[in-house]
């Protein structure tokens, strides 16, 4: 019989423009089923509020890094992301998170996984539930991570230390279904996967400005109706089967920029509408925008001169370095993806979860590798 986990060590941080608590896997029970149930309870799930546990309520604030050395020899440690639903008895690691990916370097120095250099750290990392790989680089002056700075990013107040992450060229394709643009309930689209399966989409097309706030947008159940629809046909035609119960692929609609940008954005969670927008998924929108005769591609204003690709969206932009390739079947394929983020350690400590019986179960973890 297993025993109940009634303390875990845990680091509370902010990455990019999310919250999540980061654990060693080793600290987790090893079975996914038994890992699920407790990050339910440590997380507060699946109350709406999450009043009893580390979540904040939203999406973006209900999330959990997994971390652990990595027997991939490429790569210094393995990060798997999980998604604790809001509201619902469901933890999902079906896709990645590029904002929670900006605290795993600094994460993997803390807990001693990677040792720090006198003046820097790059780690090298494997994402488990997609098997894509990132290096973060950031400050270790004295071989301790640094967190203070002055690197600002959109929607995360005050600055803080740089984390510069690379993406290699994924061996997945740029374009999952094979077609530069797909037609879905009339409706013409870019699916793009650079990290993140994204669906592309102009605002006009959905008779949104694409302007409109997050809050707006999430009142607008015409669109919702119609985002849902495209969403379940484009993950079939992605090659990701019934994504009813996935947060991929995340539809994103895009206007032309408003503050000297390249694009204007606006991404879905795929019902509630981000503040910001994630890293991967503002990667697959710099690369769709590079496609000829993508979705966006008209709209958007690029810079023929490099490789930088600003994003707009809600509460800011986010830069993005971009640039694309030919794959052997003369389709476009991703090359060098990099942006700088930022990481701030909340709390190091002990999580002390519910006690067993305050939530049902969740189902088992949809997507994902223990």
């Amino acid at each position: 019989m297993t025993r109940e986990v009634d303390a875990v060590p845990c680091l509370l941080m902010r990455g990019g423009t999310s919250k999540g608590a980061y654990f060693l896997a080793e600290d987790l029970p090893a079975d996914p089923a038994a890992r699920d149930e407790l990050l339910l309870r440590v997380m507060g799930g699946p109350d709406e509020r999450q009043i009893d546990g580390l979540g904040g309520a939203h999406p973006l604030t209900s999330k959990v890094a997994v971390v652990s050395r990595s027997a991939d020899p490429w790569s210094d440690v393995d990060y798997l992301f999980l998604q604790v639903a809001v509201g619902a008895r469901e933890v999902s690691g079906r896709q990645n998170c590029g904002n929670l990916l900006a605290g795993i370097g600094p994460f993997a120095v803390e807990r001693g996984l990677v040792p720090a250099g006198e003046e820097e750290t790059s780690v090298r990392i494997r994402m488990v539930n997609t098997g894509h790989r990132a290096t973060a680089t950031f400050p270790t002056p004295g071989g301790r991570v640094r967190y203070t700075g002055d690197a600002e990013i959109s929607g995360v107040p005050g600055t803080a230390a740089p984390v510069v992450i690379e993406f290699p060229p994924s061996a997945n394709p740029l374009l999952p279904t094979g077609n530069v643009r797909d037609e879905i309930d009339g409706v013409a689209v870019t699916c793009v996967d650079n990290g993140m399966p994204t669906v592309l989409i102009e605002a006009a097309a959905l008779k949104v400005t694409g302007y409109e706030s997050p809050a707006e947008l999430e009142a607008d159940r015409a669109l919702a109706d119609r985002l849902r629809t495209i969403r379940l046909v484009a993950g079939r035609l992605m090659g990701l089967g019934d994504v009813s119960h996935a947060t991929v692929p995340k539809p994103t609609l895009l206007a032309p920029p408003r503050e000297g940008g390249a694009v204007t954005t606006r991404t879905f969670l795929p019902v509630r509408c981000h503040p910001a927008i994630g890293v991967l998924g503002a990667a697959g929108v710099a690369a769709g925008l590079r496609i000829e005769g993508s979705v966006g591609a008209e709209l958007a204003v690029l810079d023929a001169a490099g490789d930088r690709v600003r994003v707009e969206h809600p509460s800011g932009f986010m830069d993005i370095e971009s640039s694309l390739g030919t794959a052997p079947d003369g389709l476009p394929r991703a090359g060098r993806t990099a942006v700088v983020r930022t990481a701030r350690k909340i709390f190091d400590g002990t999580v002390f979860p519910a006690p067993a019986g305050t939530a049902p179960p969740p189902p088992p973890t949809r997507g994902g590798r223990p």
